[in-house]
């Protein structure tokens, strides 16, 4: 869940590993540091407890130069958060690395370690990986030689980046479970967790696969795969522009990404529909073939993705006739299955380096479901390279930890691959155009809600000192509801919880009075009208009632009641609509409390762990 970066240049690298890891606070935050080689052969290390900009003050006193560097940005697993147990990790004066992952048999690698007379000083996993890459070191004299060696003592997942002061010239870099990619440069290379953070260099990248070890110079970068053959590995240029990472006109990167929206979900339909159907081609050359005798999907995904098939399940199922399950990854990785015949496997991540959902995906192949479809947004990912179909999500990057427009065009992808999977289960085309029609509409009602800003405002404004809040929605706004709460607790740490508002005489309604605001997201549908006597049981107990209705669902502002009417929309395509303003209310709430919006305590973006 660390970030990585690193350069091999003519230049010092000092200000392109600290841009870089800016870029990478999202994958953590709890220390920062880089070590960078001299030209007189020297390693510089410096290290701090907290986010970049502490490293960079420290720097700004006692720099690094040197041409050759990496550096990490960490959220911590082994240790607590620290400077002595933030990266880079030495082994003696001459040797360096960063890690991103988790060394599952640290434990008795560090006691062999030990009994060989090597000293720790930190608390990670990550120390081990170093010792054993200068103890062979000293046998072999080689350090490509010696990381491979490392590798083959290693159980688990990792990233890792190796500087040695004795071969000045070049990093040896590997994967494992970790994303890890190479920046090509003229005349200079670098390498990173992710391609945003060497988007200021360069934009041309080539991706490692599982089990690849590089060896990274100025003018080469040679590659090999886990049997040791060397390999060529596409260049790819960056799809998205330069000013992706910056927040613009906007207080914090997750408002900008709230405004995105419209326009993201405009790209995600791009390609995939007529005016009236879903060009099944879009979703892989297999298409076809593969949701021909899909009798079963079972999707799985972590976090606010989970609520994505959440939402997905009610889609399936009403739509293709199909039976849908939806279950955690780190819940289904860790249990015997009933794999139903014909069964597709539906991975959603937004990074597609989810550890959990890699892990699960891994396994199901194995198992022998009857193919995987990955919806992702990141192309060059893990999970995108290794499924049998894609849905790219085409949201850019997200920088806000509390995710936004990955979620709603997870929704938006998730919705076309429904359409695909009815058709081949007796869907009639006319249902199918109107859901086409209906999605299309789908940016300019986002925009319609995002208009609604400073009421939203204005609502916010009753949450401040408040400690408890309860989301209710019925049917597919159960989930929506569920992603209303997550943000909440995520940005302004307000307790928060979710129910079917059909549950809350069966405990919620026990825990309601004035000082518990309910949030309730009410679409004119079939259940409107249910959902309207949900709000009175609240209204009967003293609650304050806080409803995202529909204009036409017949839900007015009164005593405990305050209304924020919502533009008119298709029941289906209503999940995606009811997001947003969720979305804004737990932003403005967070603002006025004065929280980190962008980096909430103790979270990271991408969870490349378990």
């Amino acid at each position: 869940m660390c970030g990585i970066v690193g350069a091999v240049s003519q230049r010092d690298v000092e200000g392109i590993l600290l841009e870089g890891l800016r870029r990478l606070e999202y994958r953590g935050y709890d220390s920062a540091g880089l070590a960078t080689l001299n030209v007189d052969g020297e390693v510089t290390r410096a290290r701090e407890l907290g986010k970049v900009a502490a490293l960079a003050d420290i720097l700004l006193t006692r720099p690094a130069p040197g041409p050759i560097g990496i550096a990490h940005t960490r959220w911590a697993t082994h240790g607590e958060p620290s400077r002595i147990n933030a990266h880079p990790h030495m082994s003696g004066e001459r040797l360096a690395i960063v890690h991103n992952g988790i060394i599952e048999n640290y434990q008795e690698l560090r006691e062999q370690l030990r009994s060989e007379g090597y000293e720790f000083t930190s608390q990670t996993d990550t120390e081990v990986v170093a010792h054993l890459i200068e103890k062979y070191y000293q046998q072999h004299g080689d350090l490509f030689k010696s990381v491979r060696s490392t590798l083959d003592q290693l159980r688990g997942a990792y990233a890792l980046a190796v500087l040695h002061a004795d071969e000045p010239d070049h990093l040896v870099v590997c994967r494992q479970g970790s994303p890890l990619v190479i920046g090509v440069g003229i005349g200079e290379n670098f390498i990173a967790s992710d391609q945003l953070a060497l988007l200021p260099v360069t934009d041309r990248f080539m991706f490692l696969e599982e089990g690849d070890i590089a060896d990274v110079r100025k003018d080469q970068v040679v590659i090999h795969d886990q049997e040791g053959n060397v390999v060529d590995r596409p260049i790819t240029r960056f799809e998205h522009g330069h000013d992706a990472a910056d927040k613009g006109e906007y207080r914090h990167f997750m408002l900008k990404e709230i405004h995105e929206q419209p326009a993201v979900i405009q790209a995600t339909m791009a390609g995939r529909l007529t005016d009236s159907h879903v060009l099944e081609q879009a979703l892989g050359t297999q298409a076809g073939q593969l949701l021909e005798n899909v009798r079963h999907v079972q999707i799985i995904a972590c976090g606010t993705s989970y609520h994505a098939g959440m939402v997905a399940r009610y889609w399936i199922e009403e739509l293709a006739g199909v039976p849908c399950s939806v279950e955690v990854a780190s819940e289904f990785r860790y249990r015997k299955h009933v794999i139903q015949p014909d069964t597709l496997f539906l991975c959603i991540s937004q990074s597609g380096e989810t550890a959990d959902t890699l892990a699960a995906l891994r396994q199901a192949k194995k198992a022998g479901f009857r193919a995987a479809l990955a919806i992702c947004n990141v192309p060059g990912s893990s999970l995108v390279r290794e499924s049998d179909l894609v849905i790219m999500t085409q949201a850019g990057p997200e920088i806000g930890v509390a995710s936004t427009k990955a979620f709603t065009t997870q929704l938006t992808a998730l919705l076309i691959f429904t359409l695909a999977l009815a058709r081949h289960n007796g869907l009639p085309e006319e249902k199918e155009a109107e859901i086409v029609q209906a999605l299309k509409l789908v940016p300019g009602q986002v925009a319609d809600v995002l208009a609604l800003d400073q009421a939203i405002v204005e609502m916010s404004e009753a949450f401040v000192d408040k400690h408890h809040s309860l989301f209710l929605g019925r049917g597919s706004q159960f989930p929506v509801a569920l992603e209303g709460a997550l943000k909440l607790k995520e940005i302004s740490y307000i307790h928060a919880e979710a129910y079917p508002a059909g549950e809350l005489k069966h405990g919620p309604l026990a825990l309601v009075d004035s000082e518990m605001p309910v949030v309730t997201v009410a679409p004119n549908n079939d259940l409107v009208e249910k959902l309207k006597s949900n709000l009175e049981e609240v209204r009967a107990r003293g609650g304050q009632l806080f409803v995202f209705a529909d204009r036409n669902a017949d839900v007015k502002s009164e005593d405990g009641i305050h209304v924020l009417q919502i533009p008119s929309v298709h029941p289906i395509t209503a999940p995606i609509v009811y997001t947003v303003p969720l979305q804004l209310l737990s932003y403005h709430v967070a603002v006025l409390k004065g929280t980190d919006v962008d980096q909430p305590r103790n979270l990271a973006k991408s969870v490349t762990v378990e």
